[in-house]
């Protein structure tokens, strides 16, 4: 007879992704449009300043021009912002012997290496705190990317999967 698997994974909504190496975890900002969209939305808020800015330019208001190419600049600005961090994500990797946590910002990546063995989860304490993981002195947050409502499965199912194949699960502070 074979036994239920009662796993965190199974209970609802997945956040995990079983690969060839083990688990995976890829946390990413939730964006409403993609890349494309975006160049599209863009595109369209141009053509529209250009197309007021040129209406009221042909009726004799040329002042209108450099504000109107300041809001195009400060429009530039603000889709350069948002693109820059549309890929941030964490990703989390466990294999047999390590957990690689690496985190996305920007143009910046942290990488941080826990072994298996030595990782406790620590769940996020509120709704405005991340989950941590240690491995002796060696801290990392995770869950920025995750909605707080989330953040608590997310915890479970990294205890889930470290205490699968021997992991270590929190001494204190873990949720039901």
């Amino acid at each position: 007879m074979q036994q239920a698997d009662r796993s965190p994974a199974r209970a609802g909504g997945r956040l995990a992704q079983r690969s060839a190496q083990g688990w995976r975890w890829c946390l990413r900002r939730n964006g409403a449009l993609t890349p494309r969209q975006w160049a599209v939305a863009f595109a369209a808020a141009c053509a529209a300043v250009l197309a007021v800015a040129g209406l009221f330019a042909a009726l004799g208001a040329v002042l209108v021009l450099p504000f109107a190419a300041l809001e195009l600049f400060v429009v530039v600005l603000a889709f350069a912002w948002m693109a820059r961090h549309a890929a941030d994500r964490e990703v989390l990797e466990l294999d047999a012997e390590t957990l690689h946590v690496e985190r996305h910002c920007g143009r910046r990546c942290t990488r941080v290496r826990l072994p298996r063995s030595r990782v406790r989860v620590h769940p996020p304490q509120g709704t405005r705190t991340l989950i941590t993981l240690q491995a002796g002195a060696q801290r990392v947050e995770v869950g920025q990317h995750v909605p707080p409502l989330l953040r608590r499965q997310l915890a479970q199912e990294l205890q889930w999967t470290l205490a699968l194949s021997g992991g270590v699960t929190p001494a204190s502070g873990h949720s039901g």
